[in-house]
């Protein structure tokens, strides 16, 4: 079994979970202006990667930009994995490739503070995304109790790259955000994810 093999409904049971779906979670957050670079970027390849609608094309013309910019922003004092292997906890089912994963270490060449998973929604499905991300969320949670990182909360994203959709992990609760936010909210996008990184990175 692996990350993407994961239900929502299974994993909750078979992880004890205790799941959150009525919370606006991040309506107080501001939004945060965007470089010239990600609006550029946005604005010349955004519409190309919607029109191609594949995987790749979105999470390349899209994503990537988007998360990028999260670095630019915090000065590259974070680490950005994409398509990297994180394999936890094999026997339950923890393992597999990540999308994209956020460390608040700057070090590039292995995951040292999972932070933030970002998986990418299949056929543009957010729900069926959520049983991989909360997946991988428990994962960076245990992970970062085995290295004694002290990180109370794990966040996630699952995103077409033109729809978002977040997620909270504290303790043994998931939070799914009732708002889906869209490309055009890409300040408040951004606003949220640095939000997520805690404030002595930053």
């Amino acid at each position: 079994m692996a990350y993407s093999d994961f239900k929502l409904k299974e994993l909750v049971k078979q992880f004890d979970l205790t799941l959150n779906e009525n919370l606006d979670l991040f309506t107080d957050i501001l939004e945060v202006e965007s470089s010239e670079i990600l609006k550029v970027l946005l604005k010349e390849n955004a519409a190309l990667a919607v029109d191609i609608n594949t995987e790749k094309a979105r999470s390349e013309m899209i994503i990537a930009p988007i998360l990028l910019e999260i670095r630019r922003q915090l000065n590259y004092q974070i680490g950005l994995f994409s398509g990297s292997e994180f394999n936890v906890a094999p026997e339950r089912g923890l393992n597999g490739i990540c999308d994209f994963l956020i460390s608040l270490s700057p070090e590039r060449l292995f995951i040292s503070a999972p932070v933030i998973t970002l998986v990418e929604a299949k056929k543009e499905d957010i729900k069926a995304g959520l049983g991989q991300c909360v997946a991988e969320m428990l994962a960076a949670q245990l992970f970062n109790e085995r290295e004694e990182n002290e990180i109370e909360t794990i966040y996630g994203v699952v995103t077409s790259g033109t729809n978002w959709r977040f997620l909270k992990l504290e303790g043994k609760i998931v939070s799914i955000d009732t708002v889906e936010y869209y490309l055009r909210d890409v300040e408040k996008i951004l606003g949220i994810l640095l939000s997520a990184i805690p404030p002595v990175q930053k």
